[in-house]
């Protein structure tokens, strides 16, 4: 309950059984107005909030009258693109009289492993957050060349909340927490309320979901925690089912937290710090001064650029006496760095005949 009321940026995970009616196949309209009740309250505590939402395939299945079984993954495709229509147009729908937007962000698993596309999902959402913008994320399962899992949601929802710096990840599940062992196979299991550390005798507690819409069992629930608490984000698995299930959970709903190993800034800060660089830049006294009060790198304060790099990487960042003020992650080629260095970020569009990023390196992508 804590880690909800204290939370500035909150992720909830919807999976799939929650907003699809398993016999008929149609969105549960009341429980999603329910739901967009639950993030006006949140948004009206001034916190952040991002929705990672599974359904696209269960809703699109239902309105072409494919089989309620696993499909072949080209009728999972087609499922999916018919399906993510009806799921951003309901969310618009329910959140509209709140008068919050919503936006749709369609990623993948692998858009966090590649830097460049990293930089760019997690400057679009960060936007879209700064402008008061619900994000509704799902992966892009059109596109998917592996076969289609649900439970990659989870994964999907851990890796948002590490991107966007979320101190809470909230799993909105069909069962209200972690078990000892899956509770409708075993009547003697018991559920943990935290859990500081996940050990290997909680890795092996991890069993299969049982639920006829949702794929992800309790192995991908467990394999968000220790990616979203590694990077200081608590986690909450909780009985998403009711109606209003995130003020239930801060009024006491039964849960399972999973402690924040550290604080989310921090964490993102010594990620970057440990990379190795693979280019330098050089800058000013008055932009070694900027730095130093929390400001981003601009290609004004520039000097020199060493080194060949891509968008994404991380570069050293040296005073102009050489010594290492820290590192960050560039958002241009050492190609575009050397061509604007030294100007204004009003001449970018100029020079590169493009307008690029007002920064070389954003200070929430920099670790001195």
């Amino acid at each position: 309950m804590a880690a909800l009321s204290n939370a500035k940026r909150v992720v909830v995970k919807i999976g799939s059984a929650l907003l699809v009616d398993r016999a008929s196949g149609d969105l549960r309209a009341g429980w999603l107005h329910a739901l967009a009740e639950d993030v006006a309250w949140l948004k009206a505590q001034g916190k952040d909030v991002v929705l990672v939402s599974s359904g696209s395939i269960a809703l699109g299945r239902g309105a072409l009258g494919l089989a309620a079984q696993d499909l072949p993954l080209e009728q999972s495709q087609a499922a999916a693109a018919v399906g993510q229509i009806r799921l951003a147009r309901a969310y618009e729908e329910v959140l509209a009289p709140h008068q919050i937007t919503t936006a749709q962000v369609l990623v993948t698993l692998e858009d966090s492993e590649n830097r460049r596309r990293y930089l760019n999902s997690r400057a679009t959402l960060e936007t879209l957050i700064g402008l008061g913008v619900v994000p509704i994320v799902n992966e892009n399962d059109t596109i998917a060349t592996d076969e289609i899992r649900y439970g990659d949601n989870d994964r999907l929802a851990a890796q948002v909340a590490v991107t966007v710096g979320a101190d809470a990840l909230i799993l909105l599940s069909d069962v209200d927490g972690f078990y000892t062992a899956n509770p409708a196979l075993d009547p003697t299991a018991r559920r943990y309320d935290r859990i500081e550390h996940i050990t290997p005798e909680i890795e092996a507690m991890a069993g299969d979901g049982v639920s006829g819409l949702s794929k992800g069992g309790m192995i991908t629930k467990l394999m968000a925690a220790k990616m979203a608490t590694a990077a200081g984000c608590a986690m909450a698995i909780t009985e998403g089912s009711p109606d209003n299930p995130l003020k239930l959970l801060e009024n006491g709903a039964p849960s399972t937290w999973f402690s924040a190993l550290d604080d989310p800034q921090l964490a993102r800060k010594r990620w970057i710090a440990a990379m190795k660089t693979r280019g330098v830049v050089s800058v000013d006294a008055g932009a070694a001064a900027a730095l130093a009060s929390g400001k981003s790198l601009l290609p004004a304060g520039i000097r020199n650029v060493e080194g060949d790099f891509g968008r994404g990487d991380p570069l050293a960042i040296l005073s102009p006496d050489g010594r290492k003020l820290g590192q960050g992650l560039s958002r241009y080629t050492s190609q575009e760095a050397t061509a604007i260095m030294g100007c204004q970020s009003s001449e970018i569009e100029a020079i590169l005949g493009y307008a690029g990023r007002a920064a070389v390196i954003h200070r929430d992508d920099m670790a001195l």
